[in-house]
């Protein structure tokens, strides 16, 4: 890994927070946005408090643990926030792996918002975590997610359960340094 910080980044139009419990307020608001939820949330009643907190606290501690794990967005111009997203270690599909999530305020969707999130989520997990591999997952119908694995290059392995729910599993594998040649070398 290298010694980059990862707590603070930025790309064109987000600014990326390491998430703290300070956040706790912005990310609940999100996450109880019924649209929101739908696509994050595997049961029929919405997160309770508990529930929120008992994610929050797992999001900082895998921080802690690992140097890495999901920020809060904000808009670059505005401060505003607009989601919450990055990588996070996962067991999908009976393997152990690292996945790009997201999830951004439906005000901002159909924005690319999500696809900056995803790109960034390669560039980091390939660079400075030198990961072989990224996975993300969604639930089937739940097209704009799967377009936006696709736009970052993710590309579909197989459906899947997770959370006792049916979704889809895409891939990202990491792309070898191509190779080079000498002048004198025919091609």
């Amino acid at each position: 890994m290298s010694i980059r910080s990862l707590d603070r980044l930025e790309s064109a139009r987000l600014e990326y927070e390491r998430l703290r419990p300070e956040h706790a307020e912005e990310v609940a608001r999100l996450l109880l946005d019924p649209r929101v939820a739908r696509t994050l949330w595997p049961h029929t009643h919405p997160p309770s408090p508990a529930d929120l907190d008992e994610s929050m606290r797992a999001r900082c501690v895998h921080w802690e643990h690992n140097g890495f794990g999901l920020w809060l967005l904000r808009d670059r111009q505005t401060g505003e926030m607009v989601g919450r997203g990055g990588l996070q270690y996962t067991f999908v599909a009976e393997v152990h792996a690292v996945e790009a999530g997201w999830a951004i305020v439906p005000e901002r969707w159909g924005q690319g918002l999500a696809t900056e999130l995803a790109l960034t989520c390669v560039e980091v997990g390939f660079g400075d975590l030198g990961l072989k591999e990224i996975v993300a997952f969604a639930l089937p119908d739940n097209i704009a997610s799967r377009r936006v694995m696709e736009k970052a290059g993710f590309v579909f392995d197989r459906p899947t359960i997770h959370a006792g729910l049916p979704h889809v599993l895409y891939r990202r594998q990491r792309r070898p340094p191509p190779l080079l040649r000498c002048a004198s070398q025919p091609l």
